[in-house]
This record gives C-alpha cells, sequence and structure tokens, in this order.
C-alpha cells in the first residue's frame, strides 16, 4: 500500500503542479511499482551486484522517484526548466534521461540499480541495455575461464504496442541465448495498456497476445491483472526465481489502463470512446487495493489516510525546496567541461617493438598438440608469421597480419579486446581467421586468446544476422568498458543501414545529450568494385553529416600500417569518442597496399599521407583522395608516365585534419587541386569537403572527379561499373 501510495502521489502530484505538461504518466499501471520493488529487494537479499533497467518513457519518472532513487527535487528542477548538472552539453528531455543509485530493500539489503539513458525510439535501448549488462558482468568475471558471473540483472520494460511491433524485440530476444550475448536471463515487463498511442490492438498486431513473440526463445509468459498488486508481486518473484535458476528470458504481461492520453495534453476519447468512458469510471489501483484492506479489517480508514497524506507532504516539501532554490539562483550554470574541450587528436607514438611482434608471430602458428589445423589454410597462416620476419623494410605484411598486430599488442599490454559481427571470426572476405577449427574434432582455438599469462582478454564472435540490435548490444557494451577495445564489424558497409538508429540516437548523439561516453568502433567494409548497389558504400556522406562538436572520428586508412596505428591510438584516446573505419575489401589481398615492418615499430597514425614521390616544384596538379581509389590513381599515374601529378591520401576525414593538410598543400602552391572519389558526387565525402576545406586553401579553388549523381550508390551492371570507372580516372588525369 505504502508503495501505490507513493506511485499515485506522485502522478497526482505532477498532474496538479504541471498542467498540460508531457510526463507519460504511469496511471492505471501503479502496480508496476510493486512489482519493480519485489524484483529489486529479491535482487538485493540473493545478494545480486546490480540490477540494470532498460525502459521506454511510460512510467519512467516515476521509477526514477520511487525505484532508481532519484530526487523529487532533481525531477522537479527539470519540470521548471532549470539544467540540472547530471545534464550534459543540449541535453534531452526528462522523460530520457537516465541515473544511478542503490536500492535498499525492508530488510535492509541493498544492490546498485542502474537505469540506462533511452531515445523515443521505442525498444532502441533493448540491445543496448543487453550489451551494458553484459560488460558489467565481464568486469565482476575475473577468475580467467570461470564461467559467466550473472550477478549483474537486466530488466526490460515495455510496451504493449511497442513490443509487438519493434523488430529490435525479437532481435534482442534471439541474442539471449547466444554466448557472445549471454546475460544470464532477462526480466521483461510490458506495461499492457492495450492501446499505442491511439492504435487499437486489433491495428497493432496479428497475434493474440502482444507478448507472443517472446514464444520464439520458449520465454514462460506470466498474464497478470494490473488492478491486483499482490499477484505483480507474486509473478514478479516467480519470475525473479525462474531467471536465477535457469538463466533464461521470462515476460510478465502486466495488463492494465492508461488512464490519461498518450501524453498529458492528449484527448484519447477521440480515438478510445468507449474504453475511456470505462476509465473514467474506475477507481484507481491504490483506491481498490485499499478499500480491500480495509474491508478484510487489515487497516483502517484513517491508516490509509494518514500514509497518503505524509506523501503528499513530502512532495510538497520537495517542491518548495525547489522553487526557493531557483529563486535564490543556487543553480550553476552548466558549461562545458574541461575534458570536452580538448582535441580529439592524439599524436601519442603507436609503435611496437620488435620482440612483441615476434611474440605475436609466433603464436599465429603454434598451435596446441594435436590440432590439425585445415590444410589449405596452415600454409596461409605460416605466410603470416613469415611477413613478420623478413626484411623489415620490404612490403609484405598485409592487412589482417596488421590487425593482428594491433590487436595482439594491445592484448599484450593489458587491454581487453572485443570483436562481434556476421562471419567475422572467420572475416566475411576469409582473411582473419581469428579462430580456427580443429579439421578432425571441431575443436576451437584463438592464437590471440593465448599470447601469454597475464595478457588482456579477447573476445571474438560471430553474431546473429543482426545489424541494429547486434550493433546497439557492441554500444551498451563501450561505454562500461572504457578499458576495452570494442569493435562491430558489418559484413559489408552497407549493411549498417538497418542500425541506423543506434547511430543517429546514441553513437552520433550519447555523449551530448547524456554525457555518455563510448569508444566503439564501426568496422564498414567500402569500395566500388562492381559488386552492386548494396555492396559497395558504407554511405561515408552519413556519418560525416552527423559529426560536430568531435562527437566521432571517421576514418579510412589506406595500409595495414594506417590501419594498425589508428586502432592502437583509438585504444588508448581519451576522452573517448567513436571510431568510424571505412574498410578495405580488395585490399585485403593489393600486393600495392602491403606495410614493411618498420612501419610498425615506428611512427604513428597520419592523418594526412604526403606523395614524396616527385619533387613539389615539378607538381603541376594534386590528386586529394582517400581509400582504395589512391592504388588506381597510383596505377593510373604510372602508365600514363606522369611526372606532375602529387596523390594526396585523407586518411582521416573527421575531424578535419587541417593542419597537417594545409602543410602539405603548402609545398604546391601553384598547383591544381582535385578531390576524387569513387561515390556519386550527392555521396561519399564530397559534399563534406566542399563545405569544410575552402577556408584552408584561400583563393585557391578544388575541382571534384565523382560519378555523376545518383538516387543508387553504385550500378549493377559491371560493364557500366568499368566505364564509370575509367571516366573517374580519365578526368582526373586530364579535367
Amino acid at each position: 500500500l505504502h508503495q501505490l501510495n507513493g506511485a499515485e502521489a506522485f502522478e497526482t502530484f505532477l498532474q496538479t503542479k504541471y498542467v498540460g505538461q508531457k510526463r507519460f504518466s504511469l496511471e492505471g499501471a501503479e502496480s508496476t511499482i510493486p512489482l519493480l520493488h519485489a524484483l529489486l529487494s529479491a535482487s538485493a537479499a540473493q545478494g545480486l551486484d546490480e540490477v540494470c533497467i532498460g525502459m521506454p518513457h511510460r512510467g519512467r519518472l516515476n521509477v526514477l522517484a520511487n525505484i532508481a532513487g532519484k530526487s523529487y527535487s532533481q525531477i522537479f528542477a527539470e519540470f521548471e526548466g532549470q539544467d540540472p548538472g547530471s545534464v550534459q552539453g543540449s541535453g534531452d528531455v526528462k522523460y530520457h534521461l537516465g541515473t544511478e543509485g542503490t536500492y535498499t530493500a525492508q530488510d535492509g539489503s541493498t544492490t546498485k540499480v542502474y537505469l540506462a539513458a533511452n531515445p523515443s525510439h521505442l525498444e532502441a535501448v533493448n540491445p543496448v541495455l543487453e550489451g551494458i549488462v553484459r560488460a558489467k558482468q565481464d568486469r565482476l568475471d575475473r577468475g580467467r575461464g570461470s564461467s559467466l558471473s550473472y550477478n549483474v540483472m537486466p530488466i526490460l520494460m515495455h510496451g504493449d504496442a511497442a513490443f509487438a511491433g519493434q523488430g529490435v524485440v525479437s532481435e534482442t530476444l534471439t541474442l539471449s541465448q547466444l554466448r557472445g550475448y549471454l546475460t544470464g536471463g532477462t526480466i521483461h515487463v510490458v506495461i499492457n495498456n492495450q492501446v499505442g498511442f491511439t492504435t487499437a490492438p486489433t491495428s497493432g498486431r496479428s497475434s493474440h497476445y502482444c507478448t507472443d513473440v517472446a514464444r520464439s526463445v520458449r520465454a514462460p509468459i506470466f498474464h497478470v491483472n494490473g488492478d491486483d498488486p499482490q499477484a505483480c508481486v507474486r509473478v514478479a518473484r516467480m519470475a525473479f526465481e525462474f531467471r536465477q535458476r535457469f538463466h533464461r528470458d521470462v515476460v510478465i504481461d502486466v495488463v492494465c489502463y492508461r488512464r490519461r492520453g498518450h501524453n498529458e495534453a492528449d484527448e484519447p476519447s477521440f480515438t478510445q470512446p468507449l474504453m475511456y468512458e470505462l476509465i473514467d469510471k474506475k477507481p484507481s489501483v491504490r483506491k481498490i487495493y485499499t478499500d480491500g484492506l480495509i474491508g478484510r479489517g487489515d487497516i483502517t480508514p484513517e491508516e490509509a489516510d494518514e500514509a497518503l497524506r505524509d506523501f503528499q507532504a513530502q512532495l510538497e516539501r520537495a517542491f518548495v525546496e525547489t522553487r526557493q532554490a531557483a529563486a535564490e539562483g543556487s543553480h550553476q550554470k552548466w558549461e562545458k567541461p574541461a575534458e570536452q574541450q580538448q582535441s580529439i587528436e592524439d599524436d601519442r607514438p603507436t609503435s611496437i617493438d620488435i620482440e612483441k611482434i615476434k611474440l605475436i608471430a609466433n603464436a599465429a602458428t603454434a598451435m596446441p598438440e594435436g590440432f590439425v589445423v585445415h590444410p589449405k589454410l596452415m600454409p596461409q597462416l605460416i605466410k603470416r608469421a613469415g611477413s613478420l620476419q623478413s626484411d623489415p623494410d620490404q612490403p609484405g605484411i598485409d592487412w589482417a597480419t596488421g590487425e593482428m598486430l594491433a590487436f595482439g599488442s594491445l592484448l599484450l599490454e593489458g587491454r581487453h579486446v572485443r570483436l562481434c559481427g556476421q562471419d567475422c571470426r572467420r572475416g566475411t572476405f576469409g582473411h582473419r581467421h581469428a579462430v580456427l577449427l580443429d579439421r578432425n574434432t571441431g575443436e576451437e582455438y584463438t592464437p590471440l586468446a593465448n599470447l601469454a599469462e597475464n595478457q588482456g582478454r579477447f573476445w571474438i564472435y560471430d553474431s546473429l544476422l543482426s545489424e541494429y540490435a547486434a550493433l546497439g548490444y557492441e554500444y551498451g557494451y563501450s561505454i562500461t568498458r572504457p578499458d576495452a577495445l570494442v569493435l562491430w564489424e558489418a559484413q559489408f558497409g552497407d549493411f549498417v543501414d538497418v542500425a541506423q538508429p543506434i547511430i543517429d540516437e546514441f553513437i552520433s548523439s550519447g555523449q551530448q545529450k547524456w554525457g555518455q561516453r563510448s569508444g566503439v568502433v564501426l568496422l564498414l567494409p567500402h569500395g566500388y568494385e562492381g559488386q552492386g548497389p548494396d555492396h559497395s558504400s558504407a554511405r561515408p556522406e552519413r556519418f560525416l553529416q552527423l559529426f560536430a562538436e568531435d562527437n566521432m572520428t571517421i576514418a579510412w586508412p589506406s595500409t595495414p600500417a594506417s590501419y594498425f596505428h589508428l586502432l592502437r591510438r583509438q585504444a588508448y584516446t581519451e576522452p573517448r569518442r567513436p571510431l568510424i573505419i571505412f574498410a578495405p575489401k580488395s585490399l585485403l589481398r593489393l600486393p600495392a597496399a602491403a606495410s614493411s615492418l618498420q612501419e610498425f615499430t615506428h611512427g604513428r597514425f597520419h592523418r594526412v599521407i604526403g606523395d614524396p614521390s616527385l619533387p613539389s616544384d615539378q607538381v603541376q596538379r594534386v590528386l586529394l583522395c582517400s581509400g582504395k581509389v589512391y592504388y588506381e590513381l597510383a596505377a593510373e599515374r604510372t602508365r600514363r608516365g606522369d611526372t606532375s601529378t602529387a596523390l594526396l591520401r585523407l586518411e582521416q576525414l573527421a575531424p578535419l585534419p587541417a593542419d597537417a593538410l594545409a602543410h602539405e598543400l603548402r609545398r604546391y602552391p601553384n598547383a591544381s587541386l582535385t578531390w576524387v572519389q569513387e561515390e556519386p558526387a550527392n555521396q561519399g565525402a564530397w559534399s563534406y569537403l566542399a563545405m569544410n576545406l575552402p577556408p584552408l586553401l584561400g583563393e585557391r579553388r578544388l575541382r571534384a572527379v565523382t560519378r555523376p549523381a545518383s538516387a543508387s550508390p553504385a550500378t549493377g551492371s559491371h560493364r557500366k561499373h568499368d566505364q564509370e570507372h575509367a571516366a573517374i580516372l580519365r578526368e582526373a588525369f586530364e579535367g
């Protein structure tokens, strides 16, 4: 009763004090608060380290106040339009914000509670929350080789329409029993108010129950009456016991109603007149339960009224204090933290010594006794190891070997590495082979996980056929583990399109909205090789359009050594920011793109790579480019016998390396300047560079050589592709 009093009094108070303001109230589903208390009390009693909650906006303020421990004065300050210190940058609306706190049960036991920040993209927080939980569990799992610790429990809350309608729900459920994504079972709580905004269930789903999607993973589903708080608590305890015993997902469907419209300014009877005629006459959950207690003689009416008046008095006191604090000007204006004013650039040396290289090379071919490698694969491994022991000045190290050196060296330095993606263990293009399988037994062996006794942990998992949930999971993991290099690899860069909500709502803006730091790395294979519209472009233009305020790094390395230094720089750069890498396809095995051993034992990541092959006073034309097209321009220059064209590579597009680029361009004061790209004119980096390069160029003009503007990323005809490619090379040198 005390918990119901708190839930209803909070909503009634806000409705009275802030008439018409959006808060997405919990009214009609107040039994959710005792249900969550039961889950957290059981977690505290069993000694769980933490409970992590992901939820939409419905009832969020109530949960923040009554479960997660956010102070009333802080919530009221947000209604007053003040800018609490927990909000960073431009901030977010109050019903999207997260918090951390400690939950204390009635018996005095405690557990930490974490409520994740989330956007209005319903259910997008699901995989993010699971990634956060897995990262926390991995941190607790201190014994090497021991089973995963499930002492951190995820709770995901949903609306009925969203649970049935959003595909990411199914994707996240599918993650639940996969070894790379296990979190020991999630408790799903569906606030089933039987309407989605204004849409009736008959228009919102084809299944009978909104929870039927959970049958796909054989999760038990409890349907419980939201007007019966004791039944809700009983179900919560059963769900918790099931999760603890079987480490599988479980669903609680709280069948209830929504007293007001989708938001408090909405009139629900326009679209659900019959339902809201009933709701308007219906007493609240608290009133029904209180009358039942009084009827049974458990409490007196006077005791019930006294409990409610006491809670209302507490809220009024917090409200008055908030108003007084605002009047006295005690709230300090938010200022950008000093760390955010630092440049993203970090030119620290990222080379490694030859001894580390030898150790990694030996591990590449040192198999356990009796382990039988596929006969077609062993020569590749021997060649890879041999390239690390050859002439240090000879370019023989390919892309996969450069990556192996980056990962291996970080592991030897005690950093952790986690890489997930579709077919990433072998690599989409058969280049990585990070996990080997015994030809006879199917047993697995991961060389980079067996470098040294005290090395960092190396996790590499083939993901489910998902981009949305899979990328959201890695983003969540990355915000919790600053000591790990966390990477997600798209099978083809184009496939990242399906994960666009995670990029828009979390990766590009999470820092500004919620002060949430992530160092996640996206590996997006990109390159025009005549493979059609859906296997060519990772859509650089989209990431470059989202770039602002140093919110991420966008890079396009052209050599294995450049990729190596970039990954190592990312692992140590502070403050952390996401890294978008346009990764190669054909360059994986192109001899011209190989690097020498010396490039790994010396130097750092170069944001711009100049052209030392020509005397600067001989240069009449400068072609700027990124990625694969550099090698095609270089081959065309050689074919033509051209000795007056210099090639400059932009290895990092954002933040734009203005200083390094200006330094290189000063070498050619009288040369014409051309940006060359494979992508159509309305795609790729051209629009971004056309907007940002002119201030560096002064009076000099920059022209562009591109494919014609196109609604599709690429042609499906290989012949037309070749014609377009030849036209790009011709115009670059003759235009």
